[in-house]
């Protein structure tokens, strides 16, 4: 009836959840060979759901993907893939990380994030409702917030996207916002900020690198000479850009109780960490960690760079009872510490 009638736009709406686990399902991940798609599927399997992941292993690796997960090669820009993964496995949820990621290359190349994004998650979006899936988790971004008023960062800050990429996340969301409003399905779009850190058995391994732990981490590990600081002068403590950093294990908690969320109503939700940590800070933690000099050098502004994002991440604290595990810096690099020492060259043997 609520459906029949037409809901208001899917916003924040504060209904305390009852804890995750309350029941199994059939989940198709897609992206789940990736870094947070891949822990968030080990999460899933854990906890006692049928997982399959859906990948053309173009940036996740198979070695990342839980050995209790089917796993499937498929494209999303082939719609007979998707079709065929989908009647296969019959999910109950699709949770939709799959998703070219990388800002600065969008926007040299903004058609292969406005295009392929945004074709392949309708691609996926056309199957879900064709087969009447009713559960959708979309892996979407802070980087709807290019210019935002008020800081930290809630639900109800205006959306500038920074980028293509930004926009394509955000073009997801409205597709999934008239689907809601439509009654085709129910869906959480989960906004994050960095996530960071690892498992034991599951970390970050991009090509190229572009996240700041990482490449820290490399220059400990010996794989690179030093580590460049994009400005000092900025208007924070230490002169140096803070970020939201979130551990990755963290996130895919999240998304798991999010899985609930969605039985009577959709929800949209910034996830941080709700502490921002400077680039000097990330430094002098990583220096005690590793034992190692790290050396650094300052060079000049990146454009587009803001002094400070953090979110504020009250509304899924109170719905789901949601709490980062893992709020401190040092416990985020100790764990992508752990797992780049086992792994100093990623998921490659």
């Amino acid at each position: 009836a609520a459906r029949a009638s037409g809901r208001p736009p899917a916003t924040p709406v504060r209904c305390p959840l009852a804890p995750f686990g309350v029941r199994s399902m059939k989940v198709l991940v897609t992206g789940g060979a990736g870094y947070i798609g891949s822990v968030t599927v080990e999460q899933l399997v854990e906890a006692g759901n049928q997982v399959a992941v859906f990948d053309n292993l173009s940036q996740g690796h198979r070695a990342a993907v839980h050995e209790d997960a089917e796993f499937i090669v498929g494209d999303l820009a082939n719609r007979d893939d998707v079709d065929s993964a989908i009647t296969e496995f019959r999910p109950d949820a699709v949770m939709h990380f799959a998703a070219k990621s990388l800002v600065g290359e969008s926007m040299q190349s903004p058609f292969l994030y406005l295009g392929d994004n945004v074709r392949n998650g309708l691609n996926l979006l056309e199957s879900v409702v064709e087969y009447g899936i009713q559960k959708f988790i979309l892996s979407s971004t802070a980087n709807l917030f290019d210019d935002p008023e008020t800081m930290p960062i809630d639900e109800i800050e205006r959306i500038i996207p920074g980028s293509p990429y930004g926009e394509s996340k955000h073009i997801l969301e409205r597709m999934l916002y008239w689907l809601d409003r439509t009654g085709k399905l129910r869906f959480a779009a989960l906004r994050y900020f960095n996530a960071a850190g690892a498992t034991k058995y599951r970390g970050e391994d991009h090509n190229p690198e572009t996240h700041l732990i990482p490449l820290v981490l490399q220059v400990a590990l010996g794989q690179r000479k030093e580590i460049k600081v994009f400005g000092n002068d900025y208007e924070t403590p230490d002169g140096t850009c803070i970020r939201d950093y979130i551990h990755v294990a963290d996130l895919a908690q999240a998304h798991r109780l999010a899985l609930h969320a969605i039985d009577h109503t959709s929800h949209v939700y910034n996830l941080g960490n709700g502490l921002g940590f400077s680039v000097q800070q990330v430094l002098d933690a990583a220096r005690e960690i590793t034992g190692h000099a790290i050396p650094s050098e300052v060079v000049g502004r990146r454009p587009g760079d803001v002094a400070t994002l953090v979110a504020a991440s009250d509304n899924v604290r109170a719905d789901l009872a949601w709490k980062p595990e893992h709020p401190e810096i040092s416990q985020i690099i100790e764990s992508a510490w752990k797992w780049h020492s086992d792994h100093p060259h990623g998921y490659e043997k």
